[in-house]
């Protein structure tokens, strides 16, 4: 995996691309949101409370989450990681649009992580433009 990382550190970047350190911090404190949140979607679909379409962009967005490291840093496929995170961003505002009836605080827990997600497709698509 040294390898990998050493491969995406010389990949041309953009000038406003935040140095590679931030990443683990803004990560591990939204996987907390997400373990909390959609935790609860999970509990919510498995009582019955609400129907498991509902929960099924939740589902979907941590297949799509969970792939990009391997995608990025394995494959080192810019194209296919720049697929990923658009999939990423739009399972995650299918979530947020699915649970707001249901349960407007998993909806605004989702804000941080909307946000980072949002950022980091912006740099993927110009990662990927950059090194095509």
């Amino acid at each position: 995996m040294n390898t990998s990382y050493s491969w995406y550190s010389q990949l041309i970047k953009p000038s406003w691309a935040p140095p590679s350190w931030l990443f683990g911090p803004v990560w591990t404190v939204l996987y907390v949101i997400i373990t909390v949140s959609f935790g609860s979607v999970f509990v919510m679909a498995f009582q019955r409370k609400i129907a498991w379409i509902i929960a099924l962009p939740f589902i979907l967005n941590l297949i799509f989450n969970f792939s990009f490291t391997p995608i990025q840093f394995g494959l080192k496929n810019n194209l296919l990681a720049a697929v990923d995170i658009l999939l990423v961003l739009a399972t995650l505002i299918w979530a947020m649009v699915a649970i707001y009836p249901h349960a407007r605080w998993i909806a605004y827990a989702q804000i941080p992580y909307l946000l980072w997600v949002a950022f980091a497709t912006v740099l993927q698509l110009t990662v990927t433009y950059l090194n095509s």
